[in-house]
């Protein structure tokens, strides 16, 4: 269950990554506010972050005993530690970052997702 809301909760970043790709001005969202519309060759890194995050669900529904298994426990378990890690790290990122969306939109967004990447990882 917990891996099903992790891959959900995951999904909405999924969601705005491509929103951003597609040229809408949500980067109020994301990267301290910088920009509010992405610069094309910053939509670039997007798709292939995009890719990554994809992958990152597929990654936590295994975990979680979702689907077939795509990678050993241990290569799974490792990336969801690794995943979680980087989740706790974007939370506190996002809670001192200068843009009040990326702040209190993002934040919990990072931080619940981080969450079920921790439980699942050590549930396997």
């Amino acid at each position: 269950m917990i891996a099903i809301v992790g891959a959900i909760l995951f999904s909405f970043v999924i969601l705005l990554s491509i929103l951003l790709i597609c040229g809408l001005p949500l980067g109020e969202l994301t990267m301290g506010g910088r920009f509010k519309t992405f610069p094309k060759k910053l939509r670039v890194v997007l798709v292939v972050q995009l890719i990554f995050q994809i992958l990152f669900v597929i990654i936590i529904l295994q975990a979680g005993g979702l689907i077939t298994l795509w990678f050993s426990d241990k290569v799974t378990r490792t990336i969801c530690i690794v995943m979680a890690a980087y989740l706790s790290l974007n939370a506190v990122m996002n809670f001192i970052s200068k843009s009040k969306k990326e702040k209190y939109i993002m934040t919990p967004l990072s931080l619940l997702s981080a969450i079920c990447f921790w439980i699942t990882a050590f549930r396997m």
